[in-house]
């Protein structure tokens, strides 16, 4: 049981703090709005993605069948949005870097942002397939690695958050913080690309 536990939590925590649009987002959302700000994104992604964990591992049997005819549909619609956040990002005038710490960039765009994510699902699938199904007590086993995949979501995009926050101390003039939030913008945009790679 304990090896099950250590594998579900570091495949978690990889899944969750390697780069990808919801952890560009978190880091952005965290230098352009505040802490505050960031940990309702990161709450909103992080129960988003438990949510999906959730979804995926109730109904497998039909997750399988159905999220490959869905992939296309979720590509595009997540490429679109994904998208749309990097522009707000790069237009982003840099006044409001210090005028905007409850700006709307808090839960529901952490969730959205995770549910559209068609990595988020894939990665739900590749761990229901390997910690839950044909284990003795799927139920248990589901239940398990839904908490396991929400705690580690927290900190693993919550690290990226933090990064946000270190980063606004250090770029504390208007052409830094411009060029921060358009390479961001650009990453994020290169993250919404490579799901069509």
């Amino acid at each position: 049981m304990h090896n099950l536990v250590f594998a579900m939590v570091v495949f978690a925590f990889v899944g969750s703090v390697t780069p990808g649009p919801v952890n560009i987002m978190a880091t952005s959302v965290s230098m352009n709005h505040g802490l505050y700000s960031a940990a309702r994104y990161v709450s909103g992604a992080s129960f988003a993605y438990a949510l999906v964990v959730f979804i995926t591992g109730s109904a497998v049997n039909t997750a399988t069948s159905v999220l490959p005819k869905l992939e296309l549909t979720m590509q595009i619609l997540g490429s679109v949005f994904i998208l749309y956040l990097a522009y707000k990002i790069y237009s982003a005038p840099t006044s409001s870097l210090k005028s905007s710490k409850h700006a709307s960039a808090g839960f529901f765009v952490g969730a959205l942002t995770q549910i559209l994510n068609p990595k988020a699902w894939l990665v739900a699938m590749s761990g229901v397939s390997l910690y839950v199904i044909g284990h003795e007590d799927q139920s248990f086993s589901l239940a398990l690695f839904t908490l396991v995949s929400l705690i580690l979501c927290l900190i693993g995009v919550g690290i990226w958050a933090v990064m946000g926050t270190a980063l606004s101390k250090y770029l504390n003039n208007a052409v830094r913080q411009r060029q921060f939030n358009r390479v961001m913008a650009v990453l994020l945009a290169a993250s919404a690309t490579m799901i069509w790679i």
